[in-house]
């Protein structure tokens, strides 16, 4: 699909939302990706609520489907190169955080694995934790 890590893999979810990877393997390497559950908003939060419709802002982003409709993220954003992209992109962040980790949500196979992580105490992760 990407020839190299650090693209959008986004796809639609259940046929009712859309759902944001990256990518973190290159084709010759095993298939891989992260999907992105949360994000804490510090930019653009009147246009999230706009596109939400929902006035709460700690409730904004706190799940994959709620996070790309407040982000405006579709189908569009498919490929996207998040390293070189103007779009969409990472940014670094400059303070140590504690990333903890736990089982998987909405998965029926392998929920003994802790594949999720999140920033332990961020009010702002998509489900409560522990």
């Amino acid at each position: 699909m990407f020839e190299e890590a650090g693209h959008a893999y986004v796809f639609f979810s259940y046929g009712n939302h859309w759902c944001l990877n990256f990518t973190t393997e290159s084709e010759e390497q095993k298939p891989g990706a992260v999907l992105v559950r949360a994000l804490e908003p510090v930019e653009g939060i009147k246009q999230m609520i706009i596109l939400r419709g929902k006035p709460e802002v700690g409730r904004l982003t706190n799940g994959p489907g709620k996070l790309t409709k407040a982000l405006g993220i579709d189908g569009s954003f498919n490929g996207e190169d998040v390293v070189k992209s103007s779009l969409l992109y990472l940014l670094s962040r400059a303070e140590s955080v504690k990333v903890g980790t736990s089982t998987r949500i909405g998965i029926s196979k392998g929920r003994d694995q802790h594949w999720r992580y999140f920033v332990e105490g961020n009010p702002f992760v998509s489900k409560k934790t522990g």
